[in-house]
């Protein structure tokens, strides 16, 4: 008999960022035969990690919110994410420094939250109370409701613009953060968010208030091990699963016939055939590069270069020796504000122009996770959002990247790490060059596609390929959007869309079973 009858339909995954290994563990749990592909040497994407002079730099993402996306994926294979994956809740959540010397700590306690806005602006404490209840009902909403759901189609969107139009979903964050409180340094507080995403805060729309809610409901985590510690989790799931992820493989092209998706065809000129292909490689990437030898009709290659993207992310990864109790005041997250808000984030977005100033974000995962450093040390990075490379006169980082870091070099020595240059040792930089070249990202943005209302639900690239048939796309270009939850969840509506496995005898054509035989 032919063993056709006992193989069930293949599923290749491009890319094993987080996007894609949590659609390689719903397709196996669906029961297909899953390989995913990645050009690194390690699962994670952007959550990778060097280890330079025993410090572990975790190149991207360092917070965790709504771990309920993960325990939800874990549950769908049968297993339970706690038993893979060690997730310590933070409190104090972060801090944000301003540059008149006040602070503003987010910490897990309501009530320890609102003395914090009663302590920096006792007048805004109702303002803050009214935010917050629309951050709840905005994440039933844009969270639960629209972003766990297919926006493949129109009508999903016509059915919710009344719904937008009540939230007033045309209005930035920031606009609406500035319509419930007056002090300039909780509207900063309470609208930042979305650069964690790659939004501008002035743009994009006011649905974001919802992170607040998220926040405050679910927590702030850190993932021990640094997030490529969940990564190898959801690989390892995928192995249990008899599946498998072969690194070192670069997609060159998704191979088409007759109008559908037939499988992968490598750098090194192999080509594996598969029944569906998952794209987590960033859209514009797909669209451009592994689609390009055909006619699209929607993300055509002028409408990929009109939308708006990402920043890019200039990062500094350094260590510490001697200073495991130096700084007994810096946390595990603080946020560095510079001296304009509004205008670096026009510089950055707008006119594409890297600013004297900067606000940075420093991560200290050794405050949580010593085994980040030689013993006694620390490891650190710093972020600072800067223009990607997309803009008329993009920044030569050739040049710019080692006088930039002495830059971040002094900011924080003079606002947050006295003494830093004695006791640094080891040193690694990524520009928005690094993001273009390691990740294939377009114009080396930081998050893809920026999250504006018009690039957001349907407008934004769907989960499903209108394209191709039989390709499916997750990751932060996606629906419902970047960041951890938005990722994992964008995996999630797929799994809605992909039919079950059946046996591959099932659409065998009669040319197949003969050949078989």
């Amino acid at each position: 008999m032919s063993r056709l009858n006992h193989k069930p339909p293949s599923a290749l995954v491009i890319g094993a960022g987080f996007g894609g290994l949590a659609a390689a563990m719903r397709l196996g749990a669906k029961g297909y035969r899953v390989t995913v592909l990645d050009r690194l040497e390690s699962p994670g994407g952007r959550a990778t990690s060097v280890t330079r002079n025993g410090h572990r730099f975790d190149l991207g993402p360092t917070i965790v919110t709504v771990p309920d996306v993960f325990q939800k994926l874990w549950a769908a294979t049968g297993r339970r994410f706690e038993d893979d994956v060690d997730l310590r809740p933070l409190d104090p959540f972060y801090e944000i420094r301003f540059q008149d010397g006040s602070a503003f700590t987010a910490r897990k306690d309501p009530a320890a939250m609102r003395e914090e806005v009663r302590r920096l602006a006792p007048d805004d404490l109702a303002g803050f109370d009214r935010l917050m209840r629309g951050a709840e009902r905005r994440y039933q909403f844009g969270f639960e409701n629209l972003g766990r759901r297919p926006m493949h189609e129109l009508w999903e969107l016509i059915k919710v613009l009344p719904t937008f139009a009540w939230y007033r979903a045309d209005r930035s964050i920031y606009a609406h953060a500035a319509r419930q409180v007056r002090d300039e340094r909780l509207r900063m507080a309470l609208s930042f968010h979305p650069l964690f995403i790659g939004g501008d805060p002035f743009k994009v729309t006011s649905m974001y208030a919802l992170v607040s809610h998220l926040e405050a409901a679910f927590g702030v985590h850190y993932a021990m091990g640094g997030a490529g510690a969940i990564a190898e989790g959801m690989a390892k799931v995928v192995g249990d699963q008899g599946g498998e992820v072969l690194y070192g493989a670069q997609a060159d092209e998704i191979t088409v016939e007759n109008d559908r998706a037939t499988g992968v065809k490598l750098a090194s000129g192999e080509t594996l055939r598969s029944e569906i292909v998952v794209s987590n490689a960033d859209v514009g990437h797909t669209y451009d590069h592994l689609l390009r030898k055909r006619r699209r009709k929607r993300w055509t290659g002028p409408r990929l270069k009109r939308a708006r993207w990402s920043m890019g992310l200039f990062l500094w990864y350094f260590g510490t020796k001697g200073t495991r109790d130096l700084w007994p005041d810096v946390g595990h997250h603080t946020i560095l504000n510079g001296p304009r808000y509004r205008g670096l984030v026009r510089d950055i977005f707008i006119k594409g122009r890297l600013a004297e100033d900067m606000s940075l974000y420093v991560h200290r995962p050794t405050v949580t996770d010593p085994s980040a450093a030689p013993a006694g040390g620390d490891t650190f990075y710093a972020l600072s959002p800067v223009p990607h490379l997309g803009h008329a006169d993009p920044v030569d980082w050739a040049e710019r990247a080692e006088p930039y870091r002495q830059k971040v070099q002094e900011v924080l020595e003079r606002d947050l790490l006295p003494g830093l240059s004695a006791h640094l040792s080891a040193s690694h930089v990524m520009t928005p060059n690094d993001f273009e070249s390691r990740y294939l990202s377009p114009h080396g943005s930081g998050f893809s596609i920026e999250p504006r209302i018009l690039q957001s639900a349907w407008f934004r690239p769907h989960n499903v390929s209108e394209e191709v048939k039989g390709l499916f796309l997750v990751g932060a270009g996606t629906h419902p959007g970047a960041g951890l939850p938005g990722v994992v969840v964008s995996a999630e509506v797929m799994d809605q869309l992909v039919p079950d496995a059946r046996p591959a005898m099932a659409d065998a054509t009669a040319a197949d079973l003969v050949a078989a035989e």
